[in-house]
């Protein structure tokens, strides 16, 4: 059996290649895809080689980690069905290449139990449940109210439609990029440079910049709250003396759990979360090399699908 799958061949270099598939045991399931979306931070940082070392790291490597699909083949004790709806968070099921994270392909070998049902009316928004339960995670990881989201792409605009969903007041969100500041909901979005106020306690970045950190700590309140959402290729550092006077905790929020996924759904499900209008760009497999480019240099992509389903 075998896919087409998207490959980074080594930094810079997109393909779309063929690869034959893993044979699947009696807890995995066969996925077809309908589509995946475009990380611009891991994944970015996979394209341009500064992703820190993580074990299994090599290439060629099939990155990805947003696919949806339905399921086609059903080992016995997969938990699965064919025709179930999935969302799948990852697979490593290729010959000749690394799965890392390694959902963007046509097919997908994965375990049952790693995948996420999910209803034909979330149709392609489904793609979004990584970034928005990383927004659950980093929200449940705040141990006050998140006054400040920093960085207004996807998931800072995620994190701060997760702050309402959880019946907290409306986050300020700073975007230092003009073409990104449209599209808030219910809650404001600012310059950096615009706000004078000292008035956060808890504070999220999800811009991935390490220089933000010391732009922060200055607009935070005693005792202070960072917590780091983004994936930093560089070390993080912070003057130690404002950092002092606010007392400050920094907090990591790692991988998504399953929890933050089911979590998402059943706010989903309850009309409390939307991941409505975040995905602007799509492509067909065969523009990959470009897609990614876009979805990595395009300050007006927001976030990039490959569709499989009508791929050649």
């Amino acid at each position: 059996m075998k896919t087409s799958a998207v490959i980074f061949e080594r930094p810079g270099e997109v393909a779309l290649r063929q690869l034959a598939l893993n044979v699947p045991g009696p807890d995995e399931v066969v996925i077809e895809a309908i589509a995946s979306g475009v990380s611009t931070g891991t994944e970015k940082m996979l394209f341009s080689g500064t992703m820190p070392a993580f074990p299994g790291m090599r290439y060629p490597l099939v990155p990805g980690y947003e696919t949806i699909g339905q399921v086609i083949e059903a080992g016995a004790v997969s938990g699965r069905k064919e025709g179930d709806l999935v969302f799948v968070p990852g697979a490593n099921c290729y010959a000749g290449a690394a799965g890392l994270f390694g959902a963007t392909a046509s097919r997908l070998v994965a375990p049952g139990a790693r995948t996420f049902k999910i209803s034909a009316e979330m149709d392609e928004d489904a793609i979004l449940l990584a970034l928005a339960a990383t927004a659950h995670h980093a929200v449940k990881r705040a141990r006050g109210a998140v006054g400040l989201v920093i960085g207004h792409g996807v998931l800072g605009r995620l994190i701060a439609r997760m702050v309402i969903a959880l019946d907290a007041e409306p986050p300020i969100v700073w975007e230092k990029a003009a073409a990104r500041r449209g599209g808030g909901e219910a809650y404001v979005v600012i310059d950096p440079s615009d706000d004078h106020a000292s008035r956060y306690l808890t504070a999220i970045d999800a811009s991935g910049g390490v220089a933000v950190v010391d732009a922060v700590i200055a607009q935070l309140q005693r005792p202070a709250e960072l917590v780091l959402a983004g994936f930093y290729g560089e070390r993080i550092g912070c003057a130690f003396a404002p950092a002092f006077m606010r007392e400050l905790t920094l907090s990591i929020a790692a991988e998504f759990r399953p929890e933050d996924v089911e979590a998402v759904l059943a706010l989903v499900d309850q009309g409390r979360l939307s991941l409505k209008n975040l995905i602007t760009h799509r492509a067909a497999p065969e523009q990959a090399e470009t897609a990614y480019r876009t979805a990595f240099m395009d300050t007006t992509c927001l976030k990039m699908v490959i569709d499989w389903r009508n791929a050649a």
